[in-house]
């Protein structure tokens, strides 16, 4: 696999990663904040997708065509980063598949350095390659599924990428209670003295 194909691979998982966290979700607990700061699950979707339809849209001259009136300079700020009641999830999750699939029709007419231009990066470092910018993608999905990992966990226990998710540890919810006492103990028994 080359190198083009291996990033292409790392940003569709990554895709299909975050949308997994969705996965039997009501409307509310898709779109419910989780944080101070209003985080939400949809709201992550939609500002990955949105996201990612300018960095392989607008950056190399390919835009969508696509309007995505919550990035106007008169949107409400963050605006993409929570879904407003008439945006459904049917609504954001196909945003979210015309995203992908533009990006993809970007990244596979074009070669690895293929130059593009970021107009909302400062001009210095504006333009960029296809290389970069799929870097630049892997790392922005997974900085949010991280977020989104947590997110799910908060809302009914549900952790890593599937079911059954080999790399985390098998553990009945009895066990991952105490775990997590140990934890808390730990934390506790630092602070106290003095190392926290």
């Amino acid at each position: 696999m080359d190198e083009k194909e291996t990033l292409h691979r790392y940003l569709r998982v990554r895709r299909d990663n975050l949308l997994g966290k969705l996965d039997g979700l009501s409307e509310y607990d898709a779109r419910r904040p989780l944080t101070p700061t209003g985080t939400n699950l949809l709201g992550l979707v939609k500002h990955v997708a949105s996201v990612e339809l300018d960095y392989f849209g607008v950056v190399f001259g390919r835009p969508s065509g696509r309007h995505l009136p919550w990035l106007d300079a008169d949107a409400l700020p963050d605006a993409d980063m929570w879904a407003a009641a008439d945006e459904s999830l049917a609504d954001i999750l196909e945003l979210h598949r015309f995203a992908g699939e533009h990006s993809d029709a970007t990244i596979e007419a074009l070669p690895l350095d293929a130059v593009g231009s970021v107009p909302w990066w400062p001009e210095e470092r504006s333009q960029v390659t296809l290389h970069q910018i799929l870097v630049h993608m892997v790392a922005e999905r997974a900085h949010h599924l991280g977020h989104a990992d947590i997110l799910r966990e908060l809302i009914d226990g549900t952790a890593g990428q599937r079911p059954g998710d080999p790399n985390l540890t098998s553990r009945t919810p009895e066990e991952w209670a105490s775990h997590r006492a140990a934890i808390e103990s730990a934390a506790r028994t630092a602070s106290t003295e003095g190392r926290g």
